[in-house]
């Protein structure tokens, strides 16, 4: 006599990394309850798409994905699909009306109600439990939920809510299962990490959270993203110094440099403020990398603000650098402000940062030829092994090709001697 047949669940993840956390949950809590996993939709009974919602691009790629998942289940492969995530937080009702065929429509905060839909057993006491998706060797550490910043461009409190910190011991078990699995960099990340600790113990507690982690037999990089820049805790930067094992490695996301825009923006912080932070985190941690994100074609931003904005980039020359154009976001403080500067006016902009970042990576890059490196072997490409120094994040930051004689393998160290260099990559010898 045959058993019943498991159920097949596919899941689509868009945006940021912390999307790509609430996903290998769900598939943790799906798997304890003997569902299986897909990674191909034509196999599934069930996709589940998890959405973002941050800006208008985001916000279109996810509902083309929903829309090209429906289509599969027209066409009876697909018996059931769930979206879930930031965008259905934002848009619930408007997408069950716009897009009938969506079996259920879950906000940001809902895992559980997902997961019994699904049939599962949805198990609190489980929650470090998590079905990576990144290669084994590296995963992120979500340390925190929701912003209790008032940024005027940001829909995140809107759909993640305010800031609601994870205990630190549940963040160092599931640091601890991580290392079990093989996982030997952590990249830690939450809308605010800075702000960590202050719900739970009334104080920020993030130096104390990353020795902590850094200390766990097993892993070798831990690395800080999203650290915002007003009231930055200087614990921070020590244990980021003294630790062999944190990364001399800092995101922390200034959006702008003009005084006005950063005043409309509401980030409590100015142009002269962000330059001595820069220079004490530069001072405390020699040769850190520090990554930071703009936003161009803010509604007040004028030419005078943008080249202050330039300049600023000129001056700091931050290690690494992305950039955004103003996405206009209902039920944000900004959104009356309007959006008046043309999106041809905003892409102009974000292309002449990105050609002075170019260059000034170039340059940094250019200094780093016959140096040795440590080097994190991400992936193999043909006969070259590609990977990344504790100066650069998985998946967004510059890469080194290595070659060798003999094989490199994910997952492992080694050092290299970096022969040769371009803007966004270095070349190394094994």
């Amino acid at each position: 006599m045959h058993g019943r047949r498991k159920q097949k669940v596919h899941v689509v993840t868009m945006g940021c990394a912390k999307n790509v956390v609430d996903s290998e949950r769900l598939m943790a809590q799906l798997n304890l309850s003997d569902i299986e996993i897909t990674s191909r939709i034509e196999d599934a009974d069930v996709a589940v798409i998890n959405t973002c919602g941050f800006i208008g691009a985001a916000k279109e790629q996810s509902i083309d994905a929903i829309i090209e998942t429906v289509r599969h289940k027209s066409r009876g492969s697909l018996k059931k699909v769930y979206a879930m995530g930031c965008l259905t937080e934002r848009y619930r009702e408007e997408l069950a009306a716009d897009i009938p065929e969506l079996d259920g429509v879950f906000g940001s905060n809902q895992l559980s109600a997902v997961a019994r839909t699904l049939g599962a057993e949805f198990r609190h006491e489980l929650l470090g439990e998590r079905v990576l998706t990144t290669p084994s060797h590296f995963a992120y550490l979500k340390i925190s939920e929701g912003c209790d910043n008032p940024c005027s461009f940001c829909a995140i409190p809107l759909m993640r809510g305010k800031h609601v910190s994870r205990p630190t011991e549940a963040l160092i078990t599931e640091t601890q299962l991580l290392s079990a699995k093989g996982v030997k960099e952590v990249v830690i990340i939450g809308q605010d990490t800075t702000y960590y600790g202050m719900d739970l113990y009334g104080r920020r507690t993030l130096a104390d959270l990353l020795r902590r982690v850094a200390d766990v037999p097993g892993i070798e990089w831990v690395r800080l993203m999203y650290a915002y820049p007003t009231r930055f805790p200087q614990g921070v930067l020590d244990v980021i110094a003294d630790h062999p094992r944190l990364c001399k490695y800092l995101d922390i996301p200034v959006q702008h440099a003009s005084d006005r825009v950063l005043r409309s923006m509401r980030r409590g912080i100015t142009r002269r403020a962000m330059e001595e932070l820069i220079n004490r985190i530069r001072d405390r941690v020699p040769g850190v990398a520090i990554r930071s994100t703009l936003i161009v074609g803010y509604p007040n931003e004028t030419v005078e603000d943008f080249d202050t904005l330039l300049d600023f980039v000129e001056k700091v020359r931050f290690e690494r650098l992305g950039v955004f154009t103003y996405s206009q976001e209902e039920g944000t403080t900004a959104f009356p402000l309007g959006d008046l500067v043309p999106q041809r006016e905003k892409e102009r902009r974000l292309a002449t940062v990105m050609a002075l970042q170019q260059e000034i990576s170039r340059q940094n890059n250019e200094l780093q030829v016959h140096t040795r490196k440590r080097v994190l072997i991400d992936r193999v490409d043909n006969d070259r092994f590609v990977g990344r120094t504790q100066h650069d994040a998985p998946e967004i930051d510059n890469e080194v090709v290595v070659s060798s004689k003999y094989p490199l393998a994910p997952g492992t160290f080694h050092d290299v001697e970096i022969v040769d260099a371009v803007e966004y990559d270095l070349f190394a010898r094994a």
